[in-house]
């Protein structure tokens, strides 16, 4: 099994480390396309109005200067033309990324990108607790966990067109209470923060913080799984549309 690896923390990222350690255990054939530098909110973003240059570090390994779409794509349509990858695993991300995260989400958006391809792709995050964690955000969950929680994926009959988003909790390995199936949360927008301060020229600058989780019946969200100490699990699909308001829309323009 051919496994592509990519991230949006970049190719220096200790989570990428973690990943292929976790690669690793399910394949001796793991090949790194990720971004050169750090692209966190970078969403599906594609690099269209300048030259992408692919740095490479050693005979699997390659450092894209790009987004995370265009890693993949480079990935995908120059480095592995000639045998594409089975999977494509994207993370382990620096922070979760849960709800509406995944909107905004490089990490995600990578496994998108794979999906839309055709390729079997799984998003990995570490969730952490400790604002101003930097580097030092503890990967001991998705670590441990990482296997047991990839293994049932690899064969599981996943609809053409989806990914799976995977939340790691921010405990240690040993607390975890085990995997939750989860739908997509969603936070209270209307309580957003936006963090204002001004630099040392007196002009101002601003933070955008995240906004309440919203309680669920029965915890059912990815949000609760993983506050719960639940490796969340998430299926998502890339089919945007709707379809309870297709035939509203159909007689409000006399289309039916």
């Amino acid at each position: 099994m051919r496994i592509l690896l990519t991230n949006d923390d970049g190719y220096h990222a200790p989570g990428l480390k973690v990943l292929e350690d976790i690669a690793a255990r399910l394949s001796d054939d793991v090949w790194v396309v990720a971004p050169a530098d750090e692209q966190s909110g970078a969403g599906h973003s594609l690099t269209l109005t300048r030259p992408i240059r692919v740095r490479r570090h050693g005979e699997k390994r390659f450092a894209v200067a790009g987004t995370p779409t265009d890693a993949v794509m480079m990935g995908l349509a120059r480095i592995l033309q000639d045998h594409k990858p089975d999977l494509i695993l994207s993370g382990v991300n620096r922070g979760a990324n849960l709800a509406e995260d995944v909107t905004y989400s490089g990490t995600v958006s990578a496994a998108m990108e794979g999906a839309l391809a055709g390729v079997r792709s799984i998003a990995l995050s570490q969730a952490y607790k400790r604002e101003g964690a930097g580097d030092t955000v503890p990967f001991e969950a998705a670590a441990a966990w990482g296997e047991r929680v990839l293994r049932p994926l690899l064969d599981a009959p996943l609809e053409p067109r989806t990914l799976v988003n995977v939340n790691f909790p921010a405990v240690a390995a040993d607390v975890v209470k085990g995997v939750r199936i989860a739908q997509q949360g969603l936070r209270d927008y209307g309580r957003l923060q936006i963090v204002t301060n001004r630099d040392p020229r007196g002009y101002e600058y601003h933070w955008f913080a995240l906004g309440q989780t919203v309680e669920t019946p029965a915890h059912a969200t990815d949000l609760e799984a993983v506050a719960d100490g639940y490796v969340s699990v998430t299926p998502l699909h890339l089919d945007l549309t709707h379809r309870p308001s297709l035939s509203m829309l159909a007689e409000l323009y006399g289309a039916g």
